[in-house]
């Protein structure tokens, strides 16, 4: 798969096929994930893959969305932004925030190469969350994603944004680039 037909093909998906994904797929999104960038060469990004239906449902609890039970696995993403703190100070929270972002994209994008899908679920309740994986307090949980195959019944709508409305130049708010080309879509 091309990265632009990832990148394009990727989208949310709350509703998976009754059939249990292979893991290993799921471990090879998980390997993409750790070459996004780090600061200061510090990866502070962890996955957990959760397989326990118990598990998954305390998951689904937590975060009071219940497609996510329906799931054969969640993956949850954990920074642990001490290091970074260290290193710089309050920017290492940022720095944290960063990097798993990055992180999390490149396996939301390797996930979809693999044919699987998923949802990035932010609404949680950390504690339940950290209770039901043993994390420790001083860490931070920040997504969870339930995994699975599509349906074939297709769900949701692309709102993806279009490119004219978020790019400026030079300053904010500037639409046009010298010499005045207004953006677009078809410009590039």
């Amino acid at each position: 798969m091309k990265l632009s037909d990832a990148i394009e093909g990727r989208r949310s998906v709350k509703r998976f096929m009754d059939k249990k994904p292979d893991w290993r797929k799921i471990l090879r999104a998980i390997d993409a994930a750790r070459h996004a960038p780090s600061a200061g060469g510090y990866f502070v990004t962890k996955f957990i893959l959760v397989s326990d239906p118990k598990k998954i449902s305390e998951l689904s609890d937590a975060s009071q969305q219940p497609f996510v039970g329906k799931a054969h696995y969640v993956v949850a993403v954990v920074t642990d932004d001490s290091g970074l703190v260290r290193s710089y100070d309050e920017r290492g929270i940022r720095y944290a925030a960063q990097q798993s972002g990055a992180a999390i994209e490149n396996f939301l994008l390797a996930l979809t190469e693999q044919k699987l899908v998923t949802t990035w679920v932010g609404h949680f309740y950390d504690e339940q969350v950290k209770g039901a994986l043993d994390i420790p307090e001083n860490l931070h949980v920040e997504a969870i994603f339930p995994i699975g195959i599509e349906t074939k019944v297709k769900t949701g709508v692309s709102r993806k944004p279009k490119l004219d409305t978020l790019v400026f130049f030079d300053k904010w708010g500037n639409k046009k680039m010298v010499p005045q080309i207004k953006m677009s879509q078809e410009a590039i």
